[in-house]
């Protein structure tokens, strides 16, 4: 079979075989650089013991349960938050002030409730305060 003559070489093909010169200079370290930073191959893992199939079992099946409860418990937090808001935006204001007021809660017995409706702070006595100060010691950390 006779050999086709090489066409001529324009200044096109020359910028060319050029750039695949070039090319050809730069494969190898390209090369080398992507196998040295690819990561290593995975060893292949053990499979999982028994006791860790038996835990992983057992949340799935708690989980399981656990969904419908937590669906109830998401759409009371969808009802209740409206009156949370509401509640936040009329008390605010009277929390801050009282808030302000009392420098330290540890000096007061719990709230109470009289027969009429109204809602008590009562301070504990010096000693109430003293004994509870002796049976609670600070500790340096």
């Amino acid at each position: 079979m006779p050999i086709a003559p090489m066409p001529a070489i324009s200044p096109y093909n020359r910028l060319g075989a050029a750039y695949i010169q070039g090319m050809k200079h730069l494969a190898a370290p390209v090369l080398a650089l992507s196998l040295i930073a690819s990561p290593l191959a995975a060893q292949d893992e053990e499979p999982p013991s028994l006791m860790e199939q038996g835990a992983k079992l057992f949340l799935e099946g708690l989980m399981k349960e656990m969904e419908p409860a937590l669906q109830e418990l998401e759409s009371m937090t969808d009802e209740i938050e409206p009156m949370l808001k509401d509640f936040a935006a009329q008390m605010g204001p009277a929390l801050t002030d009282l808030m302000g007021k009392v420098e330290d809660w540890s000096v007061y017995h719990p709230p109470e409730m009289l027969e009429n409706g109204d809602i008590i702070l009562r301070r504990k006595t010096p000693e109430e305060i003293q004994k509870i100060e002796e049976a609670n010691p600070e500790i340096d950390l």
